[in-house]
């Protein structure tokens, strides 16, 4: 009874105004009470039997949430399901509360296009209102904590896992990293519809060699730091309360047992006060890596390095209360990493009331909330990316005409499921919930005008429905096609060494363009696929990767220019594997090409071009926008100052649209080789017909600044290219020469 007054007192169950210690105190006092075999607990994470890794048998989980030797799980949803392990937890001699995580990675309810998807709208309020929507939602059915946003930079689209991060680039990674965690965690911890974001994977992930899942990952420490890093940092100035390792090794270290990485960099040098949770079972991954001898070792190298949670793994429950007491692992080091855990846990409100996340009545409220569902269309149409547009007929052929007879043609025209993509959730009444294509297009035009084939399957080669697919083309004025990826054929362990269009749907593609009618090809996948023989055939194409629930609606709201696209590419699309990794910023090399045609003695193939057959920020819109020549205020700035870069864009067309107008910097001289140029910053605005805008980018040293080769983040004077355009690839360049 003493002991329950004195964790009464501690966690003080006053309303959390009341409260007059802070969350850290309050930690510390229940920190005090506490056994070892609790605290080891509070470090103990384990999944429910819906599991997104390989699971291992671990016991009676109740009975050790009872006990307090579980302080977390994840892959458990819903308000009822939560409040009934919460009361399990309530107990437990202590009554600490248990944290529930899960995979929400873009929406839960409702789900909106993948994370890759809306890097491509470059629409930061739009990026964190997916994030905000998706907590809110995820809050209310118990869920505590996402593990999201996902931050790796990716050069590899053979690398399944691109679909859940924002591309090749790490200044616009940085800016959605940050809008990501700010729509998680919305106004604070404390507020019922805010959850704790997890930056991951820390770190370099994404460099996985050969773009094959859980590879090895080696790099300079330059590279890392430039390329690798910043989106991490960004997560964490924006006040990100997690952050997850990854199953990489970095450099020879497995990163769940990276000192440098979790300890250095994260705790010391960047200052990061929440904690650390490993990847599904990377602890006791670390023997097959060769690094640890076996789970007892691998758990001592883990919490010594950092690594504050172990998820599934089970090496902290069986083995790290016997490195306290050897001697192996300092009592100090448990207590910092229970102390973190325990403090989200008040911040959060959990102490004050354990149930407060597990709301069935606020479940309901937003299981299907209309103004959700209208985001999700919104920012499904923002996504999409225009690759072609080619006049037939003295017309475009993009956007259709109402009257026009429409065949719509491919295996996944009637697809639901497909569109949602993979880290999804599936729901009883999904049917009446999603939107196809087919619906989209039913909704708008009605069935008169629509003729449907499905052509093919995704795979395959039976090609029998060819002959239907044809004849619904001849019987039309134009044709849409949606091909791409089934649902499962990107994200986790779904990496692959071709990734070009199924032969089959290629085949089927170039039948129906063979009749002669126009032919819209609207891409569905989850990462940049390789389809360049059809790309050079067909007039239109759009990139629809996958969209969400509301797929269908935002697909036709482009076709028919309700929403004119405005989508830029956060990837460099390759014309085939061989070209992979490919990226914008790239070195010179000491014998670049100069063009494409140059083959032979420049660093170059002798069988195919350099260039990609879309270039990173490529998007076309149904506007034509012109840009003037820019403008920069001083073509010789000294010191700390700012320089004003301006352009003059026109829309010079008779449609209103959206632009994101890009800034590209080189630095043409430096102490280590500098990139050909990187994305130095954007801007997006609405264009009517006729209408100039001078756009503005404001320049300081230190958008000039670098790694040099002591890791010594400076810039040096010298020449400087300021480039500006609508894409990577097509820029107009002024040249200054900035001194000290």
């Amino acid at each position: 009874m003493r002991i329950f007054l004195r964790l009464l007192l501690a966690t003080a169950c006053l309303p959390a105004a009341a409260q007059t210690k802070t969350a850290a105190q309050r930690a510390d006092s229940v920190l005090k009470l506490m056994t070892l075999a609790e605290k080891v607990g509070q470090l103990h994470q384990l999944s429910s039997d819906f599991a997104t890794g390989p699971i291992q048998p671990q016991g009676d989980r109740q009975a050790a949430i009872r006990r307090g030797e579980l302080g977390s799980m994840l892959n458990l949803m819903g308000a009822a399901r939560t409040r009934q392990l919460q009361e399990i937890a309530m107990q437990s001699r202590l009554k600490i509360p248990l944290l529930f995580g899960q995979d929400v990675l873009h929406g839960y309810r409702t789900t909106f296009p993948i994370p890759l998807a809306e890097a491509a709208s470059w629409d930061l309020p739009a990026i964190e209102q997916s994030a905000r929507i998706a907590a809110t939602e995820a809050a209310a059915a118990g869920i505590h904590w996402t593990f999201a946003p996902m931050v790796d930079i990716s050069r590899d689209p053979r690398w399944g896992r691109v679909m859940e991060g924002a591309g090749e680039d790490s200044y616009l990674g940085s800016l959605i990293a940050a809008a990501r965690v700010r729509g998680f965690q919305g106004r604070g911890f404390g507020h019922t519809d805010a959850v704790l974001a997890c930056a991951k994977h820390f770190a370099a992930y994404g460099a996985a060699i050969g773009g094959r899942d859980y590879n090895s990952v080696d790099m300079s420490p330059r590279m890392l730091w430039e390329t690798y890093l910043p989106p991490f940092k960004a997560a964490l100035d924006a006040g990100a309360a997690t952050f997850m390792n990854s199953f990489n090794d970095l450099n020879g270290i497995p990163a769940t047992g990276s000192a440098w990485l979790q300890q250095d960099i994260l705790k010391k040098q960047w200052g990061f006060k929440g904690f650390v949770v490993s990847d599904w079972g990377s602890l006791s991954e670390m023997i097959n890596h060769g690094y640890s001898r076996d789970l007892r070792q691998a758990s001592e190298q883990a919490i010594l390095a950092g690594n504050d949670m172990d998820m599934e793994s089970s090496g902290y429950a069986q083995h790290l209360a016997a490195l306290v007491q050897a001697g192996r692992v300092p009592i100090s080091r448990v207590d910092d990493a229970v102390r973190r855990i325990l403090i989200k846990k008040f911040e959060l409100g959990l102490f004050d009331d354990p149930f407060r996340f597990s709301n069935e009545q606020r479940e309901k409220d937003y299981y299907n909330h209309a103004g959700h569902q209208a985001a999700a269309r919104s920012i499904a149409a923002k996504s999409i990316v225009l690759l072609k547009n080619d006049t037939v007929s003295g017309r475009p052929v993009l956007p259709l005409q109402r009257q026009q007879r429409i065949a719509l043609i491919g295996p996944l025209v009637k697809s639901q499921k497909d569109n949602l993509g993979f880290w999804s959730f599936d729901f009883e009444d999904d049917s009446s919930r999603l939107v196809s294509l087919y619906q989209g297009m039913h909704a708008r035009v009605g069935a008169a005008q629509l003729r449907y084939a499905k052509g093919c399957e995704l795979t395959g080669t039976d090609t029998s429905g060819f002959a239907e697919a044809v004849a619904a083309a001849v019987d039309a004025d134009v044709v849409v096609m949606q091909v791409g990826e089934g649902r499962d054929w990107s994200g986790e362990a779904k990496s692959k060494a071709d990734i070009k269009l199924p032969a089959v749907q290629a085949a089927l593609i170039k039948a129906i363009f063979r009749t002669g009618r126009p032919v819209v090809l609207l891409i569905s996948a989850g990462r940049p696929l390789i389809f360049h023989e059809v790309a050079s055939e067909v007039p239109a194409i759009a990139y629809t990767w996958w969209l969400g629930m509301q797929a269908g609606h935002a697909m036709a709201d482009v076709l028919f220019g309700d929403y004119n696209p405005a989508g830029k590419l956060p990837m460099s699309f390759p014309r085939t594997e061989g070209q992979i990794p490919i990226y914008y910023n790239h070195y010179n090399t000491g014998r670049p090409a100069q063009n494409d045609d140059q083959r032979f003695y420049v660093s170059a193939y002798n069988d195919l071009p350099n260039s990609p057959q879309y270039p990173f920020g490529y998007g076309l819109s149904y506007s034509r926008f012109v840009y003037g020549q820019p403008i920069a205020s001083v073509l010789q700035p000294k010191g700390a100052t700012t320089i004003t870069l301006s352009v003059p864009v026109s829309n010079q067309s008779g449609t209103a649209g959206e632009e994101v107008v890009q800034l590209y910097i080189r630095d043409l001289v430096g102490s280590v080789v500098r990139p050909v140029k990187e994305l130095k910053g954007f801007q997006k605005l609405m264009l009517q017909p006729g209408e100039t805008k001078a756009v503005q980018f404001r320049i300081g040293t230190a958008d000039l600044r670098f790694y040099n080769a002591q890791l010594q983040h400076v810039w040096e004077p010298g020449e400087f290219d300021l480039m500006v355009g609508p894409n990577s690839r097509d820029v107009q360049t002024v040249r200054i020469n900035w001194q000290r």
